[in-house]
């Protein structure tokens, strides 16, 4: 590679990174259309099915919500990488520059003494005992030649692969900005989706709704803990769990906002990561990455600072606090909040602590 692709190869990675802002965004294909209004005469829906619906759009909002954080996650560790590769490939440059000033200063001095160079000079002479004590110094200039053209190879290799790895990661980057935007669409989607179907109800209907909410999350705990499971949990917190337990805790009343991570709201991972970040345990953003990466452990053997996992696609994920109950950001219009431990379908439970 010559120096003038490398220098625009540098300067594309380090102009592209000042690019990276959450305003820019890809164009969008043509909406969807609307869902087509009931046919005249079609039941009503009841506010059971209301509830089923409205359950339904925020659960989809709630894995949406996973994938942004996760493309947000590697957009931002991708333009960290960006960065330090494009650091390493003007430094590359700079050492190239280097090698070839000192490869030119040899070469000069080679053309001033017809061709040959200070130490081929000194060798031939008709003098033995000075060509003894040159030869040396000639096997020693010739070795320094073979090392300066074997270093500026190698840097001109290195530059190379800096600049090849950042044209890979700028690709991941621009792909992942792209799910990132889709991610957020959607997000939107639904939850405006859920929300004009509330604003629909009588005043009477949301309140009747929000009852049926908790009769739903009520018979599902009653079910969990028919089982006998509060016998089996006989789990203590560790010390870092208890930290964490006192943290989620200590946020209840706080507003869920999807894709926040504290200090006024939250969405449900935001508030485990941050909960066990301050406990002094670094965990994965989502709850998704939260119950892949993280050691599992049975329900039984569950201790207060555990994650409880809610829902096939790990798409919500609760603090366990002990007595059955569990620390939560629901969902939006919702604030954190003590629920049931078994108030929702559990997948699983990940312990943090290593």
């Amino acid at each position: 590679m010559n120096r003038r692709r490398c220098a625009i190869a540098a300067i594309t990675v380090v102009s592209a990174v000042t690019l990276l802002s959450p305003l820019s965004s890809p164009a969008y294909a043509a909406p969807e259309p609307p869902p087509a209004a009931p046919p005249a005469g079609a039941p009503k829906k009841t506010l059971e099915e209301v509830r089923k619906e409205i359950d339904a759009l925020y659960r989809k909002a709630a894995a949406a919500t996973d994938a942004y954080n996760l493309a947000e996650e590697q957009t931002k560790q991708q333009s960290a990488e960006i960065v330090q590769l494009a650091r390493m490939i003007v430094a590359g440059q700079a050492k190239i520059e280097e090698l070839k000033t000192h490869a030119g200063a040899a070469a000069r001095a080679q053309y001033r003494n017809g061709g040959l160079p200070d130490g081929a000079q000194l060798v031939l002479t008709d003098d033995p005992q000075l060509f003894l004590d040159n030869a040396g110094r000639l096997k020693q200039g010739q070795k320094a030649t073979k090392d300066l053209l074997g270093e500026l190879n190698r840097a001109q290799g290195e530059l190379t692969a800096y600049t090849e790895e950042a044209g890979e990661n700028w690709t991941k980057l621009e792909a992942n900005r792209v799910k990132q935007a889709r991610a957020k669409k959607e997000i939107n989607d639904k939850i405006a989706a859920a929300k004009k179907l509330e604003s629909e109800l009588a005043a009477e209907e949301r309140a009747r709704l929000l009852q049926l909410e908790e009769d739903a999350q009520y018979r599902m705990q009653t079910t969990w803990l028919s089982s006998g499971i509060l016998k089996e949990l006989n789990g203590k917190a560790t010390e870092q769990g208890r930290k964490a337990v006192q943290f989620a805790t200590a946020q209840i009343g706080k507003p869920y906002v999807w894709g926040a991570e504290g200090p006024g709201s939250y969405d449900c991972s935001g508030l485990t990561q941050r909960a066990w970040g301050v406990a002094g345990q670094n965990i994965p953003r989502t709850s998704q990455e939260q119950w892949r990466l993280l050691p599992r452990v049975e329900i039984k053997d569950m201790r207060p600072g555990d994650l409880i996992v809610y829902y096939k696609d790990a798409s919500h994920i609760g603090m366990y606090v002990g007595n059955g109950a569990m620390v939560h950001a629901p969902r939006p219009g919702r604030n954190v909040t003590l629920a049931g431990a078994g108030s929702m379908e559990i997948l699983g439970v990940v312990r943090p602590e290593r």
